[in-house]
């Protein structure tokens, strides 16, 4: 029987499936994991993006939320130490240092951990996305059979619309038969304290046949989370710790009348007062500082 007939459809079937094994994601990996102690989850890549430098303050910088860092820092602690520990949800008010307690939490706990054991392994920080949550099951099963621990961290956690990712983050924190790691921790922020807008829960509760029941699966989400940290927002004599903290770690060269002076004005311009305002007026501060400086000394050397 003559084939060659078949030789151009066959040729064609190969190029195609050359296509789409190269448009098809690869198989999720964790080369790399060695080079850096943060990473950055990129489920359509199947990989951890290694994160060079993380972007944190020194935790005694953190003013005015005393009970929550020591709290955090004593459950972080107890993770990498490979005692009994829990997942943590820091809600409230924003700019009040949530995600930088966790960021600032994993650094401090690494740096105390190697000084006590220079062969401790450092934590490993893991970023994941909101909108990644549906492949968190991939994820903990990549880190499930690596020999080290890892923080998993989903920054402004909430649900907006009607989806179904949160049901994948609900099932690793309690309930579900995998369930997390126990070389896993998450830590998560939400403005919300139930992960979800108030007029969201109102609705579904007026137009469901039991109100009780309409949103006990989803507001019950934030209850799975073994600590539960609050952030309230910040009063003006926080406020001002705040910004001579970062002065002095700075070591500005300003008058505490002054300093006070300018964080008021630089507060009342932007209607608000948090750790974040405190940060970024010293972040202006400092650049005015240093302007004036160059300034006086420009002129005095024409002088």
């Amino acid at each position: 029987m003559d084939n060659s007939g078949l030789l151009p459809l066959q040729h064609t079937l190969q190029r195609i499936a050359d296509a789409l094994e190269r448009l098809s994601p690869p198989p999720p990996t964790l080369n790399g994991i060695e080079d850096a102690e943060a990473f950055i989850w990129h489920p359509q890549q199947g990989r951890l993006a290694p994160v060079a430098s993380v972007a944190y303050v020194s935790v005694d910088l953190l003013c005015g939320i005393t009970h929550q860092r020591k709290i955090l820092l004593d459950n972080t602690r107890h993770f990498a130490q490979g005692l009994p520990a829990n997942n943590a949800m820091l809600w409230g008010a924003r700019g009040m240092g949530k995600s930088s307690l966790v960021k600032a939490a994993h650094a401090h706990i690494n740096e105390e951990e190697k000084k006590l054991c220079p062969k401790f392994s450092p934590l490993i920080l893991i970023e994941i996305q909101r909108d990644d949550l549906s492949t968190l099951p991939t994820l903990l099963g990549l880190l499930r059979s690596y020999p080290r621990r890892f923080i998993l961290f989903c920054d402004d956690l909430s649900f907006e619309k009607e989806d179904h990712d949160y049901k994948a983050l609900k099932s690793v924190l309690d309930g579900g038969i995998a369930g997390r790691p126990d070389n896993v921790i998450i830590y998560a922020t939400s403005n919300r304290r139930h992960l979800m807008p108030r007029d969201m829960i109102e609705n579904e509760q007026a137009t469901a046949i039991n109100p009780s029941e309409a949103t006990e699966e989803k507001v019950s989400l934030s209850d799975r989370f073994g600590l539960w940290l609050g952030f309230h927002p910040c009063e003006q004599e926080i406020y001002f710790q705040m910004v001579q903290s970062y002065a002095r770690a700075r070591s500005l060269p300003i008058s505490e009348s002054e300093l006070t002076s300018r964080a008021h004005e630089w507060a009342m311009s932007r209607g608000s007062r948090s750790g974040r305002v405190a940060f970024q007026f010293i972040e202006d501060l400092q650049a005015q500082l240093t302007q004036e400086k160059n300034t006086h000394n420009k002129t005095h050397l024409i002088r």
